[in-house]
């Protein structure tokens, strides 16, 4: 009898200490802006023109990274990469992005954060936009181009094969087509008509004509996903405070095309509609932080803001930069290049309990690290197999200088790579590899060398190629990039399989010869 209760009195004693130890672990919410440029915020730019108090705020109570990247210079890749910590171009897109229509990108077996996160026990959730495609019902069940969707029935292989317990959004970029809502495989409405509105009506808010649901406001979509966002922390409180933390990833539609700001932020910046909506978006950022603290749960919730990829041509730099403002904060190129404005965006981590505030870092990072953060916070085992190219950035939120990266791969809407290591960036491409002059048919008709060096501490703008003075460089970047492609991972571990044969060469470029 006596042994009997010892048993029962040590079993309460376990099962206490593990639920202290889930009443420990921070809520997650990671926001992801959409086409918003690095220059864009106040944070990661002194000479940024639009005002983003919120967001500024956010910045001094954490911490604000100067040095971060997403894995791509465009949407879908990127979102790829953030949710499996691996690099995109080794899935089987091997350059541009997914339409609404596309059909399911991540298979159900690849390992993502929201499989790490449920693991360890937390609540997972997707709210916004998706644009790793799902699976739309086909009219009599046939496939191919052009074939009609049949919006009575469920979507399939939507973000919950990929470790959500529940979603709601749209299914790609916001001026793509169909313009409806899908709440965890079930269409909230079905489309009773078409509409779009062409850049000629409105060279801001376009969109592309298509199906849309009579609850679909274009307008009202970002406020819309935010209120859902704040429900949704509201709902799941009372369950984090009692030992089930959550995960919410939350993709922004905005700024991207087609870009709405509503009043009282439309024509608030003095400047543009894209200035407009940035000031937008900071606004519900800070109606989030205010609902984190009204929830009671502010001080054990890790926050994130990023965004996918720098700023796009449709913000219009020519107006922003009549106010003296620069999306891209000097850095050259803008979203789809392979030069920084297409990939370098801005970082702000907020945790009251677990960063110490107002720190600012120069610590070389990407949007895949989410992974290894995240098993690193949770104490989750490597033996999910997921994550290749992420580390931790936990090292940087204790006030180290770097974390373990020492490496960065990056990629262009074309296809093409850059690798990065210290101050040193090898481009392996004649141009931009994107959408900035030139573009990559332009730069070979003029005859520019097939790769670019730069060195990112003296000519942070990219305009001086030193391929020809720095041979070994050049030599020992093409090198690094090699082998982190072939072995299938950047980071320690048993070399892994691309989803594809990778190809990164340039024509006429080969690798140099081992000594």
């Amino acid at each position: 009898m006596i042994t009997r209760s010892l048993i029962f009195f040590l079993c309460l004693g376990t099962l206490s200490v593990q639920a202290q130890n889930r009443r420990q672990l921070p809520n997650i919410i990671f926001v992801m802006a959409d086409d918003l440029g690095i220059g864009d915020l106040q944070p990661t730019n002194p000479d940024c023109k639009i005002k983003t108090p919120n967001l500024q705020q956010m910045a001094d109570q954490g911490i604000t990274f100067l040095d971060a990247h997403s894995s791509s210079s465009v949407c879908t890749p990127t979102r790829y990469g953030v949710l499996t910590g691996r690099y995109n171009w080794r899935s089987r897109l091997a350059k541009g992005v997914l339409s609404g229509t596309s059909t399911h990108l991540i298979p159900a077996e690849r390992a993502t954060v929201a499989h790490l996160m449920r693991s360890a026990g937390y609540h997972t959730q997707m709210i916004g936009k998706w644009h790793l495609g799902w699976d739309w019902a086909k009219v009599d069940g046939k496939t191919g181009k052009g074939q009609k969707i049949d919006f009575t029935q469920p979507v399939k292989n939507g973000p919950d094969i990929n470790g959500f317990d529940g979603y709601y959004g749209h299914c790609g970029s916001l001026d793509m087509p169909p313009y409806v809502w899908v709440d965890t495989g079930k269409i909230t409405a079905v489309p009773q008509r078409e509409e779009g509105v062409t850049s000629k009506e409105d060279a801001y808010g376009w969109y592309r004509k298509g199906p849309i649901s009579p609850d679909f406001k274009i307008v009202d979509v970002l406020p819309h996903l935010f209120q859902k966002s704040l429900d949704h922390v509201r709902t799941r409180a009372a369950e984090a405070k009692n030992g089930q933390p959550f995960f919410l990833y939350l993709p922004l539609p905005a700024p991207h095309t087609p870009i709405v700001p509503v009043p009282p932020f439309k024509d608030a910046s003095g400047m543009n509609p894209y200035a407009d909506f940035v000031m937008q978006v900071d606004h519900h950022m800070g109606e989030l932080m205010a609902t984190l603290k009204e929830s009671g749960i502010d001080d054990n919730t890790l926050v994130f803001f990023t965004s996918d990829n720098g700023c796009s041509p449709q913000g219009n730099f020519d107006v922003l930069k009549k106010h003296g403002h620069d999306p891209s904060a000097g850095y050259r190129g803008h979203k789809a290049d392979i030069y920084e404005g297409g990939h370098r965006v801005p970082l702000i981590a907020r945790w009251p309990s677990g960063i110490k505030p107002g720190q600012t870092t120069n610590a070389l990072v990407c949007l895949t690290d989410l992974y290894a953060t995240m098993r690193e916070i949770t104490g989750k085992t490597t033996d999910d197999h997921g994550g290749e190219d992420s580390f931790s950035l936990m090292p940087a939120f204790k006030g180290n200088a770097k974390t373990d990266r020492r490496s960065l791969i990056s990629h262009s809407i074309g296809g093409s790579f850059s690798i990065r290591e210290g101050d040193w960036k090898l481009c392996l491409s004649s141009g931009s590899g994107g959408w900035s002059s030139p573009r990559e048919p332009d730069a070979k008709k003029q005859g520019l060398p097939p790769i670019q060096l730069f060195n990112l501490k003296t000519d942070r703008s990219e305009r001086e190629n030193l391929v020809e003075s720095k041979p070994e460089r050049v030599a020992s970047l093409m090198t690094l990039l090699s082998k982190e492609v072939t072995q299938g991972r950047c980071t320690p571990g048993t070399p892994a399989t691309n989803d594809r044969e990778v190809t990164f060469l340039p024509k006429g470029v080969s690798l140099p010869v081992a000594n």
